[in-house]
Order: C-alpha cells, then structure tokens, then sequence
C-alpha cells in the first residue's frame, strides 16, 4: 500500500511544482537533521622533504623516535635530524553516508618550523572525530601549490602558501558514522533561516501533496515530517519531500552596514515614518604660509664697512577657510519604500559615509522601521 502512495506523490508533486515554478525547493531553505558533515583531525608526520623541515624540533624528534619504534627500532633523538621532516596536522570532512572502505581529501598544514611541504609524503595518520575515536587513516603524497625559495645570502622568495597541501583521496574511511534517518519514525527538517511564516508555509506545502496531518511545525527553526514505516521506501520520500517547492515568507526589515567598506544594503521592507532630513557638511582649512625676512649684520671698523648674515624673521602667517555645503533638504512620508528612500538619498549626492549617518540618525529618532544591523 505504501509504494502505491509514492507513485502517487511523485505524480503530485510534478503537478505542483509546475505551478510554483518561482518559489523555492525545500532542499534550498531547510536541512535534514541528523544529516550533517563530521570534522575529523589528526597529528601526523610528513617525511621526504629537501631541507625545508622542522630541524631539530623537539616535537618533531620525538614523533620520529616514536614511529621508529613501532618497527623494533630504538634511537635516540641526539642521532635524529628533522631536516627533511615535519609535524603536520591533517583535516579532513567526513561527509554523511560515507561507509568504510570510501576515500576522503585531506588537508595538511605543518605545525612547527618547516618552510615548505613540497615533495613530502604523509605517513599514515589515524582522523580522530570529536569523541575520540578514529573514522579514517590518512596516508599519500602532498599536492603543495605554494612555493618557497632562499638564498645563501638570507634573501627568500614565497608564493602562495607552501606549508599547507592537500592529498587527494588520501584518507580511507575506516567506521561508519551512525545516523538517526532510519530509525525514528518523524523527519526533521531544519530551517537555514529561523522564521516562524516561513515554518508554517514549509507545513503548509508538505500537507497539500502528502496529506494534512504529515507535517507539522515545531516552531521558528524546524518542521516534524511523518515518515513512511518501511524504511525502504524512506530514501525515495525524502527525494519527493525535498523537492517540495515553497515560497518564503518575507525576511524581516534589516538595513545591514559595513562600516569598514561603507556598503550598505537595504531589503525591501524597510519602512520610514513622516520625516524631514537635512544633511550637510562644514569645512575648515588651516594653511600655514610663514613669510621669511633675512637681515643683515653691519659693523663699520675705520678701514671697512663689513656685512654678516643675521639671524632670518619668521613672520607667520596663517589663512583660515570656512566651506559650509548647502545642506539639502528632503520629506519621506508615510509608507515610504526602498525606491523613495534610496533616490531621495542619491537626490541629494549622499556618500556612503553620508547615508550611514542619515540610517543611524532616522534609527535614534524612531522613524527607521527596520533592524539596523552594522558589521
């Protein structure tokens, strides 16, 4: 009974999302919960390297003794040299699903004093996740697109970034990451943007192809979808649900302003009460322009008259200007829109610096309906 009401709704949902050819899919507003990448890390050792490595770092000497030991062999450090080696970290994304035998891209950066990665090759390093436990080994040759050069003089070249690379495919997953997808009998789906309308629009448009009582709002952020008692057919419903398509409800108000860059984005229901504005700006210049008087010294003796240079007058003298623009005047009435707003700013040749005084002084006064939201 339950594959005959898939076939059903994939023919039902075609319909619909014919109709709503604008509005947006739920797989681009909303996640799946329980679905979710994994961060793993791990220490390990890069080796091979043409003297660009950690030297003798005490850190990497001792990953080296280590590694050594594992194979019956027992040196000490003093006959070590980490010349050619490094002590790296390795990340990697554990993507959801992924089963063990899968390969995964890793990243190494190196930890200690190594001037490039180039050439090296990674030792296999076990990824640990956030409980500790190990989901993959990682082990390959380093792809590095920095590079380093230095003369015997001191003198160095760097381009891009040589102490990091990436080694493609070079991490084999080794546990499966458990997910509660199949074992509950409700789905949630997780809003990217927590909006209460837009929560009950999702409901709205699951229960007109799936049935009313299939999805239900749990509040601003999520939705509770029922799903199918077979678990077989899960993968196939969640297919038919993310392609349910919705239009969101309007994002709030918000007037967002980079201070650094001066960009400022306005959304289109920002809202200005009646109000006058006047905006101008005062200008003061200040030129020093010091007029300088040599004199002469003049001693008359009864064989000469004899001149020496004096001591030079400094007479200052400062002009001092005053610009003030004409500050130009304008009215926004009731239920202004963006449009009115933004050419009633552009009227008057406002700067961005400009418009950013004029929003945080309509925002004090209570005439700017919107979030005023500076980064």
């Amino acid at each position: 009974m339950r594959s005959v009401i898939v076939k059903i709704w994939f023919f039902l949902i075609l319909s619909f999302g014919s109709a709503a050819a604008f509005a947006d899919r739920v797989k681009d507003i909303a996640t799946l919960a329980g679905v979710r990448t994994n961060q793993l890390v791990g220490y390990g050792l890069v080796v091979g390297l043409s003297g660009t490595g950690d030297n003798n770092l005490g850190l990497t000497l001792q990953s080296m003794q280590a590694m050594l030991s594992r194979f019956g062999m027992s040196l000490d450090q003093t006959g070590l040299s980490g010349t050619n080696a490094a002590a790296v970290m390795v990340t990697a994304d554990l993507a959801p699903f992924m089963k063990p035998g899968q390969l995964l891209d890793v990243t190494v950066s190196a930890l200690g004093g190594a001037s490039s990665l180039r050439g090296g090759t990674l030792l296999m390093t076990p990824l640990l996740g956030a409980d500790g436990q190990t989901y993959a080994i990682a082990q390959g040759n380093l792809a590095v697109g920095g590079l380093g050069v230095e003369g015997a003089d001191g003198s160095s070249l760097t381009v891009n970034i040589p102490t990091v690379g990436r080694v493609p495919q070079g991490a084999t997953v080794e546990k499966l990451v458990e997910t509660p997808l199949l074992q509950n009998d409700y789905l949630i789906l997780n809003l990217q943007r927590n909006d209460f309308s837009t929560a009950a629009a999702v409901a709205e448009a699951i229960g007109q192809i799936f049935g009313d009582d299939i999805a239900v709002p749990i509040d601003g952020a999520s939705i509770r979808v029922l799903a199918p008692v077979d678990p077989s057919q899960r993968v196939a419903f969640i297919s038919l649900l993310e392609n349910v398509e919705v239009e969101p409800s309007a994002p709030p108000a918000q007037v967002v302003v980079n201070s650094r860059t001066g960009t400022v984005i306005i959304n289109g229901n920002v809202r200005v009460t009646p109000s006058a504005i006047t905006h101008g700006s005062l200008t003061v210049r200040v030129n020093e322009d010091p007029v300088v008087t040599t004199q002469d010294n003049v001693i008359a003796t009864e064989n000469a008259v004899v001149a020496t240079p004096g001591e030079p007058v400094i007479t200052p003298d400062t002009n001092i200007n005053l610009e003030e623009n004409i500050g130009k005047a304008f009215v926004f009435d009731p239920g202004v829109r963006l449009t009115d707003i933004v050419d009633a700013i552009n009227a008057i040749g406002a700067t961005p610096s400009d418009l950013v005084a004029i929003l945080e002084a309509l925002k004090v006064s209570g005439a700017l309906r919107a979030q005023l939201i500076i980064i």
